[in-house]
């Protein structure tokens, strides 16, 4: 075997690394330099020797450790080069390389609670609402400036200055990393939870790309949402945790084995997880029973019953429609709106449906949202009034981003055409 053929398994072993273990890297590095700007720089030079040290030298017992170490001191000896330039940056490295060596090594569980201490200083209350929620999916999760923007129905550039504001003001306003006291915390939980939701939306159907789903944003979530709960038991963590972990059982039966969307009502469900679906309706219960409901709770008990039912025509769609009547008043967005539509016509028929959606849509507020247009093509389909189906297809069709949901819609569209 040729020494090129001896690298690649390291180059792959390397890169599976970056995608598993880059963001908990960059996580810790923040805690351990202080600074977002220099934990990016540090992690990616630590990548760096990673590709140039590990075909040389084997693959570490513990690479997100070595990785940690090896971006920490790239750091230090950095700075200390910029010293000569710079006086401020040499007590920053002597106080840098005084706490590495207080620290005696790598602290694996302190490496496993950064990430949640990195999420709650993302969404400290200095921070604008949107300002938090774009920080916390750049930095936390990963995503790039391109999918957050879709996910905000915003520009790329809007984005990467909401990221750049906010690291400046976390270093200027000196918001420590740490997640905050017992008496703060209640208070910030519900930006928390609503960057975990958006993280694990972004996993279950990803905005772009080849794949519906993104597991390791899902999984993440979930991993997440378990620390919230552990840390703050309020019914509201316990209802997303339920929520996530119900939409996630149905992951194995979203696609086809070629990677063809799959809808609900068309879907195995004997390949829907039941450890996940038991899991999530007793967390349901417990966050039913704290009589305090929420919209997470609430879209949790709507999961648990298309959970519940054996096949799509068995759905208690009376139910399901009377919990959106909740969930409406509790949280008044046009989407939930559309959501309680397609209850609706499952409920009392298309047409009853296909009527509230064209009320929301002539509003304008879902102008640009894929799914209004999708779920109105479908109904007209349902209806017979081919032409609009046709129509709203089209419309849905030029805004995906996404391959499978593309193929979808154009398959959609040849059904029509062949009527």
């Amino acid at each position: 075997m040729g020494s090129e053929d001896a690298v690649e398994p390291v180059r792959a072993a390397v890169d599976a690394v970056y995608r598993t273990d880059s963001r908990r890297v960059l996580a810790t590095l923040i805690r351990l330099l202080g600074d977002f700007d220099l934990a990016e720089e540090a992690m990616h030079d630590a990548f760096t020797a990673a590709v140039e040290q590990w075909p040389r030298d084997g693959v570490p017992a513990n690479p997100r450790a070595w990785l940690v170490s090896t971006g920490r001191f790239k750091s230090i000896s950095a700075m200390r080069k910029r010293a000569r330039f710079d006086a401020s940056l040499s007590e920053i490295a002597e106080r840098l390389e005084a706490a590495a060596r207080e620290s005696g090594g790598h602290d694996e569980e302190s490496v496993d609670d950064d990430r949640l201490r990195l999420i709650f200083t993302c969404c400290h209350p200095a921070l604008t609402p949107d300002a938090q929620i774009a920080l916390t999916l750049r930095e936390v999760c990963g995503l790039t400036t391109e999918e957050i923007a879709h996910a905000f129905f915003t520009s790329p550039s809007t984005v990467a200055q909401r990221i750049v504001r906010a690291k400046a003001k976390i270093r200027d306003a000196g918001i420590p990393y740490q997640v905050p006291a017992l008496g703060e915390l209640a208070e910030r939980l519900d930006s928390v939870l609503h960057v975990v939701y958006l993280v694990f939306n972004e996993g279950y159907f990803a905005s772009s790309g080849e794949s519906l789903t993104r597991h390791d944003l899902s999984a993440e979530a979930i991993r997440l949402g378990r620390l919230l709960i552990e840390l703050l038991p309020e019914p509201e963590g316990v209802g997303l945790l339920a929520l996530m972990l119900l939409h996630e059982s149905r992951r194995a039966a979203r696609t086809s084995p070629t990677g063809e969307l799959i809808l609900l009502a068309d879907q195995d469900r004997s390949l829907w997880s039941r450890d996940q679906i038991a899991e999530g309706s007793m967390l349901v219960e417990r966050a039913l029973a704290m009589r305090r409901l929420g919209p997470y709770t609430l879209q949790a008990a709507i999961a648990a019953v298309h959970a519940e039912a054996p096949a799509a025509a068995a759905t208690d769609w009376a139910q399901i429609v009377a919990l959106y009547d909740i969930l409406v008043r509790a949280d008044p967005a046009p989407v939930v709106e559309l959501n309680r539509a397609a209850a609706v016509a499952m409920r009392d028929g298309p047409l009853a449906g296909l009527t509230i959606i064209d009320a929301i849509l002539a509003r304008g507020v879902l102008a640009d949202y894929l799914h209004a247009h999708s779920a109105r093509a479908d109904l007209c389909r349902r209806l017979g009034r081919l032409d609009e189906a046709r129509a709203s297809y089209t419309r849905a069709l030029g805004l995906t981003r996404q391959e499978p949901e593309r193929r979808f819609l154009e398959r959609r569209l040849r059904e029509i055409d062949q009527k």
